[in-house]
């Protein structure tokens, strides 16, 4: 923390632009030492220089120096960038001239990780910069930004200061009973303030899912047997020819992915070589990746042919899936129909060959993760596994405590499930926090930021 770190924070490359980013006690000190310009120990904060870097005479590059004084910047610290001409040969130099004047290159998220620890943002604003680099999607970055101004960490911390007040009366009660004027910690009292703590955090949890959803996509699975038109059907709804499609059987014998987007959200569809008992050793080995994929696969659809009656890899296809969330889509309609399936749920029919029935096939889809009530407007989700982990720890706690109370289980031995649902928020926001999960946290942040 004592150190000056330099980083670039824009993409290296040919651009137009390159921005070197310095922050640290020393940050104006070390850029001055390499610019000619306007001496940028006097300037003020938050305005723009004109200049050159220099490497003793020689001129390395005309740029623009940004000054920005502690405490109002980004990491609490001072702040320099130097945008330059874009260009690695360019952006390198004057990279390797700062570190030769005693810049250290930062780690990955080390701007980020400084402005946290710093106490400028919390550690689910920290979390959500990094989701608003790598939104893909409108939807994404809405949330990421709702992260990262601070409305979720808002809500916790609402739900935070409700426990620590319940624990402080509870106290009270305890060491000071001859108060008069403190509040009365009673059964009926304590019910009524911990079921709105446990109503909210069930609602940060039933949102939780949709949040997963924007941040991560929803990954899908197309299965079946050879020659049933999964390829088709990959290339149909990408609109382009991902996958090649013949009418050999066996033709896809690995995993091909990609992408597309619906109602907002990144749908990643994922074909798989046909699912049979076979002898040949390249086709055994993409069918033991489909079946693995049918695992991992937050949706699956099975696709079978119209035109024949179920087989019996069909029937353990279908065996396989029926704990899943899937569709099953009746590829082939234009064919006659030899294939039973009325006892079925979820059953999409069409055909690739005119693309009847995917229309159909995507508002399925739509339905079954309610992409169509996603609210851009209010995208105010927790976003990852640690987050949900530590408001399911907290909500364990807080049920724990009803489940005391409706025992009449003495107040002041309840307090201890009130402090850790306490603790386990805390940990969320980042107000308690190991060092160990902090360096893990950050280091999965790009460099420069």
């Amino acid at each position: 923390m004592e150190d000056t770190i330099v980083a670039i924070s824009t993409s290296l490359g040919r651009g137009a632009i390159s921005i070197i980013r310095v922050s640290g006690n020393d940050a104006v000190y070390r850029v001055n030492n390499i610019f000619k310009g306007k001496d940028l120990t006097k300037a003020k904060s938050h305005t723009i220089h004109y200049g050159y870097i220099v490497d003793g005479e020689e001129e390395i590059d005309e740029v623009l120096v940004s000054v920005m004084i502690a405490p109002k910047t980004f990491t609490t610290e001072d702040i320099v960038e130097i945008n330059c001409h874009g260009g690695i040969a360019t952006t390198n130099r004057i990279l390797e001239l700062l570190v030769t004047n005693g810049a250290r290159i930062a780690e990955p998220g080390e701007f980020t990780k400084r402005a946290f620890l710093n106490g400028r943002i919390s550690l689910l604003e920290a979390e959500s910069v990094s989701d608003l680099i790598e939104s893909k999607s409108e939807k994404q970055r809405v949330m990421a930004l709702n992260g990262v101004n601070g409305r979720l960490t808002n809500m916790v911390r609402k739900i935070r200061d409700n426990i620590l007040n319940i624990v402080a009366n509870i106290e009270v009660n305890i060491d000071y009973p001859e108060y008069d004027d403190a509040i009365e910690v009673t059964h009926d009292y304590l019910k009524k303030q911990v079921y709105t703590i446990e109503s909210d955090l069930k609602l940060l949890l039933s949102n939780a899912r949709v949040g997963k959803i924007i941040r991560s996509g929803i990954d899908i699975a197309l299965v079946g047997r050879p020659n049933v038109g999964k390829s088709s059907i990959l290339n149909a709804l990408l609109n382009e020819e991902k996958a090649i499609v013949t009418d050999i059987s066996g033709t896809t014998r690995d995993v091909i992915e990609a992408s597309m987007s619906l109602n907002g959200i990144e749908i990643i569809l994922i074909d798989t070589a046909g699912i049979r008992e076979t002898e040949d050793v390249v086709e055994k080995i993409g069918v033991d990746k489909s079946k693995q994929i049918i695992e991992s696969a937050d949706l699956v659809i099975l696709v079978l042919n119209n035109n024949e009656e179920l087989t019996k890899d069909d029937q353990e296809l279908l065996e396989s899936i029926k704990e899943k969330s899937h569709i099953i889509f009746v590829n082939k309609t234009d064919l006659d129909e030899r294939l039973n399936l009325k006892t079925m749920q979820n059953v999409v029919r069409g055909n690739t060959k005119d693309l009847n029935g995917l229309e159909n096939l995507k508002q399925k889809i739509i339905e079954m993760y309610n992409l169509d009530k996603i609210n851009e407007k209010d995208l105010t989700y927790l976003s990852n596994v640690r987050q949900i982990t530590l408001v399911k720890e907290a909500l364990e706690n807080i049920e724990q405590v009803l489940q005391d109370l409706e025992k009449n289980i003495p107040i002041d031995m309840l307090e201890i499930h009130l402090r850790n649902a306490f603790e386990q928020l805390g940990i969320l926001i980042g107000e308690t926090y190991e060092d160990e999960l902090i360096d893990k946290l950050f280091k999965n942040f790009c460099l420069g930021k």
